[in-house]
């Protein structure tokens, strides 16, 4: 994995963890049904709770998380069959609409969330009977477990997009080779063994001579 693909999964996934813990801690912050006073039957008076900064942060964080993943992902759509097998192209585009979906989900409940828990001296009809209302339990858990699940699908698809485009990119340098020499037994050209030739001795010296 590069430098860019190791600093891009470490900063996405600090974001969804930050907007899941965030999410969590107002899930447990948020106002409950008997910490509302009620003075009068038409006026609700609500306590004061950090839910609404957790949940603004914990939407915020996620917005960012998606924001980066996909830039740095680029087009989906327009990468297939760009040094792309169709599994790896199939599996980051189920991911790509996945994390799409569950982003949506998770950031609205976050930021509704957040809003209804931020009400001061609010009341609702109700079929002729007033009423005041508090955020349902596990509307900012599901938002942070919808965050966790968005941020997770956004990383695999980056990653099924990035790996296989760096393995077949034709620009990138080939790994160095592993180390050593090469030993081999040096070649030479074959000779013909020639066998002796004998020359009596009378002829050698009439060679002389003459």
């Amino acid at each position: 994995m590069e430098r860019k693909s190791i600093i891009i999964c470490g900063v996405v996934g600090f974001l969804g963890l930050l907007s899941a813990v965030t999410g969590f801690a107002a899930e447990a912050t948020r106002i409950k049904g008997s910490q509302v006073q009620v003075p009068t039957p038409t006026e609700c008076v609500y306590p004061r709770s950090p839910a609404l900064g957790l949940g603004l942060t914990a939407s915020v964080a996620l917005m960012v998380a998606q924001i980066i993943i996909n830039v740095a992902s680029g087009c989906v759509c327009c990468q297939k069959g760009q040094h792309q097998s169709a599994s790896n192209w199939t599996l980051a585009l189920i991911c790509f609409v996945v994390s799409w979906f569950t982003f949506v989900i998770a950031f609205l409940l976050l930021l509704t969330g957040a809003a209804l828990n931020d009400q001061h001296g609010d009341e609702n009809l109700y079929f002729g009977n007033y009423y005041c209302y508090v955020v349902k339990p596990g509307v900012f858990a599901g938002a942070a477990i919808l965050s966790l699940a968005s941020v997770a699908l956004g990383i695999t698809y980056y990653l099924s997009l990035t790996s296989a485009k760096n393995i077949n990119d034709p620009w990138r340098p080939p790994a160095p080779s592993q180390g050593g020499i090469a030993m081999g037994h040096p070649q030479f050209p074959s000779q013909t063994s020639q066998e002796p030739v004998f020359v009596h001795e009378d002829t050698y010296m009439r060679r002389i001579s003459t």
